[in-house]
């Protein structure tokens, strides 16, 4: 039996990380692309571009364009080449950096990645999702190794909508019941073998510590305000989840989202969101202790508040009409 793990080559996180950019980058080439999405564009390239500017580096911005798809991928890969960049940075959601890692990967290019927000684990992994250009879930991609550097800056992800958060929370919660499922079953994870002690513990620890500071992290980013308690959940979301989910293994909440992606009615709620369901229903299929759902339910208030005040998730027309969800 092969036991196997792997992990990003550099994790960084904290407060105004974003500063330590160029200077990290800088290690790995002279010339990156860089490929942000509409809000990146608009609220943090103009100090990016500057910073690299100081630090007598060539930088390259693209817009993303909304989807993880072939074509995305074949258009950003096209300038990259061009203008010979030999590092490509995805900063923004979860599909802005499937796009960069699949284009740096696929032009063996060092890869960076910089999450905005905190909604999935995407940052640290060695695969990405390829969506059709309408939405829909077609494949996933894996690549030969894990980013070259993963920046996180909790003091932009604190200025993010809350809701990304929240959905962060609803993916990373999948990440210990997803690897248990896996290590009772010895089934084989994305890093090519059994899990390992660590990645199941790693796992754990995910769950663990959005129990335990999920509540505090979600109020804290609805203030804005980097605290501990959003430095935790922040990490758990990313680095434990995204170590955990690859190399301890998936299960059925995530193969319960990619069904969700074919209805058309769910394109616009992000992946946690549709994890959360999934998650929900493994509990049962997986015929799990009345105790340990309790448990779960500890984080699911906030979430369903929340979504209830936003009037967003679980209540809204679409889930009650065709997947018959109640909130209790």
């Amino acid at each position: 039996m092969i036991q196997t793990s792997i992990f990003p080559g550099k994790y960084l996180q904290g407060a105004n990380a974003i500063a330590e950019l160029p200077s990290q980058v800088g290690r790995l080439g002279e010339s990156a692309l860089l490929v942000a999405d509409i809000v990146a564009m608009k609220k943090y390239i103009p100090q990016v571009e500057a910073a690299f500017k100081r630090a007598k580096l060539e930088i390259i911005v693209e817009e993303f364009n909304g989807e993880c798809c072939d074509s995305e991928i074949e258009r950003l890969k096209k300038v990259a080449e061009s203008r010979d960049c030999d590092v490509v940075i995805g900063m923004g959601g979860g599909k802005t950096m499937d796009t960069g890692k699949s284009v740096g990967h696929g032009l063996r290019r060092r890869v960076v990645t910089v999450p905005t927000i905190a909604s999935t684990d995407a940052p640290t992994s060695a695969l990405a999702v390829i969506y059709r250009p309408e939405g829909a879930f077609s494949r996933y991609l894996f690549f030969e190794r894990n980013p070259d550097l993963v920046l996180v800056d909790t003091a932009i992800i604190a200025k993010a909508p809350v809701r990304f958060l929240i959905a962060g929370i609803g993916d990373a919660l999948s990440t210990w019941f997803e690897a248990d499922a896996c290590r009772q079953s010895y089934a084989n994870s994305f890093a090519g073998g059994v899990g390992t002690l660590a990645a199941y513990s790693l796992a754990r620890l995910c769950y663990d510590t959005i129990l335990e500071f999920g509540v505090a992290a979600c109020r804290s980013c609805e203030g804005g305000v980097v605290t501990p308690a959003l430095e935790h959940v922040v990490e758990a979301n990313t680095l434990l989840s995204g170590v955990g989910f690859e190399s301890a293994g998936l299960a059925g909440a995530h193969s319960i989202h990619n069904g969700l992606t074919v209805l058309h009615g769910t394109h616009s709620y992000y992946h946690g969101e549709k994890v959360t369901i999934g998650v929900e229903a493994g509990l049962f299929l997986g015929d799990r202790h009345q105790a340990l759902i309790a448990d779960h339910g500890s984080v699911e208030p906030l979430m369903v508040s929340w979504w209830n005040r936003k009037k967003q998730l679980l209540q809204n027309h679409f889930f009650s009409k065709h997947l018959h969800l109640t909130t209790g």
